[in-house]
């Protein structure tokens, strides 16, 4: 079982239940694959709405290996997500502002 924290993430795919995090692993994988080569880049695209499906792919692919799983990129890309493309891009915004957030002592 996860450690749960409060960057943890859940999300559904093909019927099982996944837990997501961006351990700083997941977090250089991300870096690696993102075109603008920064994450502060992708936090704005986010921000502002203007984010792409890879970029939702890349990051549950970041976040899913963080969380100790290895559905690989293309499985995802076929992968039934519970909610729908939204529900997809609403669990990749939030997990990548629970990255960044100080967890309350």
């Amino acid at each position: 079982m996860a450690n749960p924290w409060r960057g943890d993430v859940a999300l559904t795919i093909n019927g099982q239940r996944y837990v997501m995090r961006l351990t700083l692993g997941a977090l250089a994988s991300l870096e690696a694959a993102l075109e603008t080569g920064s994450l502060v880049a992708l936090v704005e695209r986010f921000e502002s709405g203007a984010f792409s499906t890879r970029d939702v792919l890349v990051l549950l692919g970041a976040g899913l290996e963080g969380g100790g799983c290895d559905l690989s990129p293309a499985a995802l890309a076929q992968a039934e997500i519970e909610g729908g493309p939204m529900a997809a891009a609403r669990a990749a915004a939030e997990l990548l502002a629970r990255a960044f957030v100080v967890p309350a002592a």
